[in-house]
């Protein structure tokens, strides 16, 4: 779409979505009422900047329905986060709602290659979660197979990508990476599956570890981007030229700030990623605050698309920790593991405080042929790792190398940081 009707497009259903949730939504007329702006005085999408922001605690707050935007006999479906860090937050969807995100689902499977020949074996989880929904109904939307086997019983899995023939994979990157482990156990080779491409998100993961997946399980790995609280999995998604997510800006619009002043950046410079919903019905959200960090890219692309790109998610704002006065994604660990040789992309950060001083210790695996070579070589490969460590951190570390297969491998979110400071 050329980019002066686009913005035309989202100025005229942003405008709406604002008369809406002032209408309908007494958190957000409160809010509204608090700044002293009015729906009218939306005229531009520079004007977005003076609305403010939401973010999960409003969610909480209004916990469970309070935010809806139509009666809850419009409501046709309700997912929920599990509620681990605080109260679950709530989403809900009405019919249209949901027939966008199979939409968008649909168009994000497209852009990995994958069509209505394609069988999809979707392994992330079904339930409360938006993951595993949401890509079923893309798959459907778009015609494939889809295979909805959820996350675990991982060698099972592996046996029906077999006998079902799947072509494209959709997971958590880790949970890829934990499933070519087995494969290997099953003396299964790659190769001897069908699978051309993966579709990777629900955690950051960097370049280094695509290389690694598209490297052991000969394929394509293709990025996507979401969140329960805009729609689910589908907000963006890598295009072949793999330089960037398209955010499917008819439906959203993304700004960055800096998560600290809350001012809005100019395009390419990182900061927080902001997201309007300009179509959404059950569940409009306005300028949420997502803590995910990236940048926005406009120039072109060449794959032909006009949607604007996000940088592969750094990490999130509220899992960086702060060790001696400087920020650590673990984003930027695992960059620095997978350009090592004898080092599994299994890691963990250990930060404790000792005395006064905060200390980092990274726990690597290695490999099996690396374990078993002779302690010398052992400790020449900590030294390396430690080295290269420090360089890249700016901080002193601790590397302690474990044995393979030790640290625990998950079916969904890889929990990467334990953090035993007590502030």
């Amino acid at each position: 779409m050329p980019q002066e009707e686009l913005k035309n497009l989202q100025l005229r259903r942003l405008k709406e979505i604002v008369y809406r949730v002032y209408a309908f939504v007494p958190a957000y007329k409160e809010k509204m009422d608090e700044v002293g702006i009015r729906p009218d005085d939306i005229n531009s999408l520079e004007d977005l900047k003076k609305l403010p922001f939401t973010n999960k605690q409003d969610l909480r707050d209004n916990y469970p329905f309070n935010l809806f935007a139509i009666p809850m006999s419009d409501v046709v479906r309700i997912h929920s986060s599990s509620g681990t860090t605080g109260k679950p937050t709530v989403v809900g969807y009405s019919k249209r709602d949901i027939e966008i995100w199979a939409e968008l689902m649909a168009r994000a499977l497209c852009s990995a290659g994958a069509s209505k020949h394609s069988v999809i074996h979707n392994a992330y989880g079904y339930g409360l979660f938006t993951g595993g929904l949401g890509v079923h109904y893309g798959a459907e939307r778009l015609g494939a197979s889809v295979i909805p086997t959820s996350g675990g019983n991982t060698k099972r899995q592996i046996l029906l990508m077999q006998d079902f023939g799947s072509t494209v994979l959709t997971c958590t990157p880790s949970y890829a990476l934990f499933m070519h482990e087995v494969i290997e156990e099953m003396g299964i080779k790659p190769s001897d599956l069908k699978l051309k491409a993966g579709i990777f998100g629900a955690e950051p993961w960097s370049e280094n570890m695509r290389r690694e997946i598209e490297t052991k399980l000969e394929i394509d790995a293709y990025d996507i981007y979401g969140l329960s609280e805009i729609i689910g999995p589908g907000v963006a998604i890598e295009c072949p030229c793999k330089n960037g997510l398209h955010i499917a800006e008819d439906h959203f619009i993304a700004e960055i700030i800096d998560p600290i002043t809350e001012e809005v950046l100019p395009d390419g410079a990182q900061g927080e990623l902001v997201i309007t919903t300009i179509t959404k019905e059950a569940l409009p959200i306005i300028r949420y605050r997502t803590r995910d960090l990236t940048a926005l890219q406009r120039d072109k692309c060449e794959c032909g698309r006009t949607h604007v790109r996000m940088q592969k998610v750094l990490g999130r704002s509220d899992d960086m920790v702060i060790i001696r006065g400087v920020n650590i994604f673990p984003s930027m660990i695992e960059s620095v593991l997978l350009n090592i040789p004898g080092v599994e992309p299994h890691y963990q950060l250990i930060v404790d405080r000792i005395g006064n001083l905060d200390v980092l210790e990274v726990q690597v695996e290695v490999s099996e042929k690396i374990f078993s070579d002779e302690i010398r070589k052992l400790e020449g490969l900590r030294k390396t790792l430690t080295a290269e460590l420090e360089s890249a951190l700016g901080i002193g570390v601790k590397v302690r190398l474990v044995e393979p297969r030790t640290i625990e491998r998950s079916e969904g979110k890889a929990k990467r940081v334990i953090d035993k400071r007590e502030f």
